[in-house]
């Protein structure tokens, strides 16, 4: 029996065990011993090794950090790099999130494409290999991480404490073969208020987003006033609204008055498919007549800087290159109140840039306005040529399995191909297909899965035979 025709006789199990990992919600919580981000991730990462055990794999749990099951024999070794954990679910679903229910065909639930439904892929993907007992002459490890969302403590500690592999893939992208994937700046933009002038009205308030890396779908400020004031200020939300075809709303009660600014959630490598709930609240607020002081400056500086754009060109950061395009930037998270501020940046930027190229056009940008940056963590950007050994096996399964050409493409997304050296990302998503991932109704269609399951056994047997 070939490797396609053993897989349709597990479909009815990568269907079960997809949806048994949906049901675990593996959203970074509360660190606790022996679990560094929470509960919820340990549970996934538990049941992925019982799961990896059972299927005659060798498992070990990497503190809690991060784990792995590993197959075959040899030096070298090749590795596959999924996560576990999930972006919270966020509202507006149609079905449970963490349900794994099955409706025309498809699994819905948060992780079901990044990346539970490719892991379990993946998994399923080296039991045929091992069940058939092709020959091979390397190893091959699957690596969970619990902490791809939120900042790859995970795979830190997995390169600190255990064995590199050599090379490999990340099912966590799109195909054919994503061999350039743009820088990941994340930082606060922040600042303390010392001046808060009183006015007819004054803003309290305003808070909206959960990740640096989503495209925010909800905001909402707090304002206080006089009965007229506030009534005017309705008034000129609702012409804002209408004028700009944005989904606001607002409503008084008392002296104040509460405001909820509407968007459409996305990744934040691609803020372009979103509505930014946030700069379309502020872009709102300015226009209001609130007291020329710290707070108001600071909503000024992210309203002209960043606003409605996503390429970064009116904060001074609109770089591309042939490789990978333009940069993007996301506002996904902003708290502010009358001691302070801050907005927290996501930025994709080029393969041929670095790091210390935007922080310095961002420092000169806040130079005198008495904003600062904060919390800076940086991915640098992955480039594997066209002729590397894995690019030119991972286009050879490729074309074989789907018949079109494997074209090499650049993405802002960040994926675990970066953990490793001479890695790329791979599948899950077909050119065409939908982006689902950080959004509600997230989906993966079960022929989708078991088409990917197929694919992903040829690749690893490829790089391992």
């Amino acid at each position: 029996m070939n490797l396609d025709s053993y897989i349709e006789n597990l479909k009815e199990d990568i269907v079960r065990t997809t949806q048994e990992w949906i049901k675990i919600k593996s959203v970074e919580g509360k660190k606790k011993p022996g679990m560094p981000f929470g509960e919820g991730v340990n549970e996934a990462l538990l049941k992925a090794l019982d799961d990896s055990a059972k299927m005659g794999f060798a498992t070990k749990n990497v503190d809690g950090y991060a784990g792995y099951a590993e197959y075959g024999q040899g030096n070298e070794l090749v590795g596959i790099l999924v996560h576990l954990d999930v972006v919270p679910e966020g509202d507006g679903w149609s079905y449970d999130p963490y349900g794994g229910v099955i409706v025309n065909n498809r699994i819905y639930g948060r992780g079901t494409i990044d990346n539970k439904g490719p892991a379990v892929a993946c998994l399923y993907a080296l039991k045929a290999i091992k069940d058939l007992n092709l020959p091979i002459s390397k190893r091959v490890r699957i690596i969970y991480g619990l902490n791809e969302e939120s900042g790859w403590a995970c795979m830190d500690y997995y390169r600190e404490h255990e064995e590199i592999p050599q090379l490999g893939f990340a099912p966590d992208a799109e195909f054919p073969i994503i061999h350039a994937e743009k820088g990941i700046l994340t930082l606060k933009l922040a600042r303390e208020f010392s001046e808060v002038n009183p006015g007819s009205i004054a803003l309290k308030t305003l808070k909206g987003g959960l990740r640096a890396n989503m495209v925010p779908d909800f905001a909402v400020a707090v304002l206080e006033g006089d009965k007229t004031s506030l009534t005017n200020v309705i008034e000129s939300l609702n012409k804002f609204k209408e004028e700009k075809g944005f989904r606001m709303e607002g409503e008084i009660e008392d002296n104040i008055l509460t405001i909820k600014s509407f968007g459409i959630s996305a990744h934040g490598s691609l803020p372009e498919k979103g509505q930014n709930a946030i700069t379309r609240l502020i872009n709102f607020l300015v226009s209001l007549p609130l007291p020329q002081d710290d707070l108001f400056r600071f909503l000024k500086f992210l309203d002209t800087k960043i606003g409605l754009t996503y390429n970064g060109e009116n904060i001074g950061l609109n770089l591309k290159d042939s490789v990978s395009g333009n940069l993007t930037l996301n506002l996904g998270v902003l708290e502010l109140n009358e001691k302070g501020a801050f907005a927290a940046i996501n930025i994709r930027y080029p393969v041929t840039y670095k790091k210390e190229d935007l922080l310095k056009i961002l420092e000169e940008q806040i130079s005198g306005t008495g904003i600062y940056l904060k919390d800076i963590s940086d991915m640098a950007p992955l480039y594997v040529p066209e002729d590397h050994f894995l690019v030119q096996k991972l286009k050879k399964v490729y074309e074989e399995k789907t018949g079109e050409p494997a074209r090499l493409i650049a993405i802002g997304g960040g994926t675990y191909a970066r953990a490793i050296p001479n890695a790329v990302a791979f599948g899950p998503l077909f050119p065409g297909m939908e982006e689902l991932a950080h959004q509600k109704d997230e989906y993966i269609d079960i022929d989708h899965l078991i088409q990917i399951t197929k694919i992903y056994a040829a690749a690893i047997y490829e790089l391992i035979k």
